[in-house]
């Protein structure tokens, strides 16, 4: 029993080792699962490490290409400030030369008005001289002519004409050659005896009008510029010229001298009129202002800034108390010369070219770029009748129209050489005059109602007639 007791004791223990030799097997496969689960682990570890350590590799170089881009961006910006001050240096060295140049400029400006001023006083002397030389034989003729009877017939004692009915003209009386160059302006003297013309070649010209030609009267120097206006004195003593020299100059008729030179605007003058009395002119400027100037003493007395480039201006009453302006802005501008403001403005559709008042001061003639003319009614400060055709356009910016002397028509020139005349109550079309071959500038009305005189930018003068 003892020896069977053992043999089972050591068949429960072999079983028991055999038990645990399995559980031994069992942990030794679990361990080596765990391993090759581990081995794994620590490979996919080791790409991430080594993935990490190549990105790290990649940031590093990129740091350091940052780095250096910093630093260049810092030289560069460097270079640019240096940049910057020699240019500061520069400018200010640039703005104290232009200063100094505009400081000589002005010396010589006032160098050269002061020997434009020799030579006009010059020229005067020299007319002058030819004056006592034709006043000296004069006074001899009439000496001689004393000596002899002499019968004054009533043909020869002819006041300013007095217009009862104006005629709309329908040909062409003659042709004539005004200027060297483009004529500008033209306008009849009171008495209608004298037309006086500006142009491009920078003179006025003074002519008598007969049945078939227009005689020289005389010339007007003094201008450095194109002549872009020009008005008479209601005694025909003084002729006043507006020029893109920045002045406007005066005249006396009989003896052709250069009397006055107004100098003061900083752009060209595109009208000038005498303002009420002889003493005085008003002139519209290219820089935006008005000037009223005393003769008596040649200097400006009154600066309106009227805030828009001037290109006519007519003066709507006796005392020159009363000026109306018309602009580049579109708007005809009017002013009281006794206050610091424009009383009044009406705003059209296009540039205004020329202004020109009726001869009963009731109503405002406007030439409009917009290819129209406009008739304002000064009593109620609005338009009240507006002309147009076909064909009909507006040339430049200062073509010219007017009334005639009657206050019954109106006539303008057209860009295609075409004088348009209008019948102011109907608004009709009364008849167009075609002679010109370009351009028609400007036109005016005898104050006798029976001729037109119009003038182009091609030398060409054309007097009109319905006799």
């Amino acid at each position: 029993m003892t020896l069977e007791k053992k043999v089972y004791q050591l068949q429960e223990e072999l079983t028991e080792l055999h038990r645990r030799k399995g559980e031994h097997t069992q942990q030794l496969i679990d361990l080596r699962n765990m391993l090759e689960e581990k081995e794994k682990e620590l490979s996919s570890k080791i790409s991430r490490l080594q993935d990490t350590e190549a990105a790290l590799s990649a940031l590093r170089l990129a740091c350091k290409n940052l780095e250096q881009t910093i630093i260049e961006q810092e030289s560069a910006n460097q270079i640019l400030k240096d940049e910057y001050e020699a240019l500061q240096l520069a400018f200010s060295s640039l703005e104290q030369k232009h200063q100094k140049l505009e400081k000589d400029h002005s010396d010589l400006i006032t160098r050269w008005m002061a020997h434009k001023a020799k030579d006009a006083d010059r020229l005067n002397a020299e007319n002058e001289r030819v004056v006592r030389v034709k006043q000296a034989q004069l006074q001899k003729e009439l000496e001689e002519a004393a000596k002899e009877p002499v019968v004054v017939k009533g043909d020869y004692l002819k006041s300013a004409p007095v217009c009862i009915a104006a005629s709309v003209p329908n040909k062409m009386l003659f042709k004539f050659d005004a200027h060297d160059g483009e004529v500008n302006a033209v306008k009849w003297s009171p008495s209608g005896k004298t037309v006086v013309t500006g142009g491009g070649d920078r003179k006025l010209k003074l002519w008598d009008i007969g049945q078939k030609e227009a005689v020289l009267k005389g010339t007007l120097t003094g201008s450095n510029a194109a002549v872009m206006s020009v008005d008479f004195e209601t005694e025909e003593t003084l002729v006043v010229g507006a020029s893109n020299d920045f002045a406007s100059r005066v005249w006396t008729v009989d003896d052709l001298r250069l009397r006055h030179t107004l100098t003061g605007h900083s752009g060209k003058v595109l009208a000038a009129k005498f303002l009420g009395e002889f003493s005085k002119v008003v002139s519209g400027s290219h820089d935006r202002t008005l000037k009223i100037w005393d003769l008596r003493s040649r200097s400006c007395i009154r600066t309106i800034f009227a805030g828009s480039s001037c290109n006519d201006l007519v003066t709507s009453d006796g005392s020159g108390t009363n000026i109306i302006s018309g602009h580049f802005d579109k708007r005809i501008r009017f002013w009281d010369t006794r206050s610091e403001s424009s009383a009044n403005e009406i705003l059209l559709q296009g540039k205004i070219t020329s202004l020109d008042l009726s001869p009963d001061g009731f109503y405002l003639l406007s030439c409009v770029r917009d290819d129209t003319l406009k008739l304002l009614d000064l009593r109620m400060n609005q338009v009240i009748r507006t002309f147009c055709a076909d064909g009909f356009k507006v040339g430049c910016d200062w073509t010219r129209a007017k009334f005639s002397p009657d206050g019954q028509y109106i006539t303008v020139g057209s860009q295609d050489g075409v004088l348009f005349i209008w019948n102011c109550s109907s608004a009709r079309v009364e008849k167009t005059l075609k002679e010109h071959n370009t351009i028609i500038t400007a036109c005016s009305w005898n104050p006798s109602g029976q001729y037109i005189i119009s003038v182009d930018k091609n030398k060409k003068a054309i007097v009109w007639t319905d006799i």
